[in-house]
């Protein structure tokens, strides 16, 4: 807090959104465009978009995969060929329709049309499923293994910055086998990956499970997802892999020659994250002084902040920072070198602290000369009240922080999975669920509702009932769903098939 008030106004109480927006403007993450729900990604959100990128690449290929590009554009052709996809991306298409301009009146105008429209992608299972067929004549060309890194363009009506752009940054994974069997297994090895993934670097704990046929990827057989709670207990879809069967295959003509010497369509997979998920980590970590970033995704994991008065000789205090600087380089943390900064602006030392509780760094250590004269550093955590900061000695801190950031890295896990645990709940009476959903009144913070686990007959009307009448949806059939045994459908009362999870979602 800084005099009695936090940093970051209004707080997450008085108005999430507004929270949310104000949390990543004050760490300087990103700014709107000039360019309508577009988004320039700033310096501090990019590095944690490539932290993001690094670990999950090296994922990705420790599993097998390689990386390759595909073209942005995608003919429109290609779109009409899978109905059922083009039905689910139709409204968010940005299409180019001319190549070129001309002058007219002083005024510039589209000119020349283009005989084949071109979709700006929002996805690329066409455009590599044309690809694919090329590639493959024979089983033994399969399986491809496949990741892009690429931006993606849908054209959002109503945007937020990280969580829905009209531009933003991914990954797709796009795969093609031989067999049902071995897209399946790879389905869902990709799903424990972002599971994995979240848990161990963004520090969110997820539930991991099979999408309802209303919520599946357009043209999928089977979807799964990793489902996170937000700190307005809304839920964020952080993951998705998906099983498309042989729907794309059919469409873009991906067929090979058999063992047995007949032509067979490939089995093939899609899989993807997105920039939502720094959306996601800063929904589930910031508070109300700001942004709070977990340590193996932070840009810098320590910044030492030379706290000198007025007319005061600073030399002794800029080497000590620098010779400090240079050790805590050498010290490992996550198998690679701790990122420590020095903080030279020339500004008051007040702000320049506040401006990295704002950014969320993991550690701020602040040195002057009494630190010099007792070798200590002034530490605080950004996972702390700032009221918890402590002395502590340059040889301790050397010793220790690789264990610091990992206990900072615990700690904010064990504190979301706490969070979604306390607010979530097993619901069975029709009622009790609507009543959870409802907020009690038009002044209550809109921070309200949670987790419920409730059984489900399978009705696609008694799933877009619930929809319609509290905008809550199954956000997925958990994988531990048959543990609980059957119910009755909390929608009509029928018998249920399952128990699924439901919240409200981003």
């Amino acid at each position: 807090m800084v005099g009695g008030k936090t940093a970051i106004t209004p707080t997450r109480q008085e108005n999430y959104s507004e929270w949310y927006q104000e949390v990543v403007k004050a760490a300087d993450m990103a700014e709107n465009s000039s360019v309508r729900g577009c988004m320039v990604i700033k310096p501090w959100g990019y590095a944690i978009w490539e932290n993001i990128q690094r670990a999950l690449d090296d994922m990705f290929k420790a599993t097998g995969h390689e990386n390759a590009y595909f073209p942005l554009f995608i003919p429109l052709s290609y779109f009409e060929k899978e109905a059922e996809h083009v039905d689910g991306f139709a409204k968010e298409c940005a299409v180019v329709t001319h190549h070129r301009l001309k002058e007219v009146d002083g005024k510039l105008i589209p000119d020349g049309e283009l005989e084949t429209p071109l979709v700006v992608r929002p996805t690329s299972e066409t455009i590599i499923g044309d690809t694919y067929a090329k590639w493959v004549e024979s089983y033994r060309d399969l399986p491809i293994l496949i990741n892009q890194w690429a931006n993606v363009v849908r054209w959002e009506m109503r945007t937020r910055m990280f969580l829905r752009t009209a531009e933003f940054l991914w990954q797709e994974g796009h795969t093609a086998h031989e067999t049902e069997r071995e897209a399946i297994e790879e389905t869902l090895q990709m799903l424990r990956v972002y599971e994995k993934f979240a848990c161990e670097y963004l520090a969110m704990p997820v539930v991991t499970g099979r999408k309802s046929r209303g919520e599946r990827f357009p043209g999928a057989v089977e979807t799964y997802s990793i489902e996170a709670m937000m700190q307005d207990r809304k839920a964020l879809q952080s993951g998705t892999s998906h099983f498309l069967g042989q729907n794309f295959a059919k469409s873009s003509g991906i067929k090979y020659q058999s063992r047995t010497g007949t032509e067979e369509y490939a089995w093939t997979t899609s899989w993807g994250v997105s920039t939502r998920l720094i959306g996601g980590m800063i929904m589930i970590h910031a508070d109300d002084n700001g942004l709070v970033v977990p340590p193996k995704l932070a840009p810098q994991h320590i910044v030492l902040l030379p706290i000198i008065r007025k007319d005061e000789d600073f030399s002794d205090v800029m080497s000590y920072c620098g010779e400090l600087s240079g050790e805590l380089s050498e010290v490992t943390f996550d198998g690679r070198p701790v990122r420590v900064t020095v903080d030279r602006r020339d500004i008051n030392a007040g702000e320049k602290s506040w401006s990295w509780v704002k950014k969320g760094i993991p550690l701020i250590a602040e040195i002057g000369k009494r630190e010099i004269e007792e070798k200590t550093v002034f530490l605080g955590r950004r996972d702390k009240a700032r009221n918890e900061r402590y002395a502590i000695s340059k040889s301790e801190l050397l010793a220790t922080i690789s264990n610091i950031l990992v206990d900072i890295q615990d700690n904010l896990y064990n504190r979301a999975l706490m969070y979604r645990e306390d607010n979530s709940r097993v619901i069975t009476d029709h009622n009790e669920f609507y009543k959870f959903f409802t907020p009690e009144s038009k002044t209550q913070p809109e921070i309200h509702g949670g987790f419920v686990y409730s059984y489900w007959c399978g009705s696609e009307k008694c799933e877009s009932s619930v929809n319609d009448d509290l905008s809550v949806s199954i956000r997925n059939i958990p994988f531990d769903a048959e543990e609980h045994g059957t119910g009755k459908c909390i929608c009509c009362g029928k018998e249920a098939i399952t128990r699924v999870l439901f919240a409200k979602s981003y």
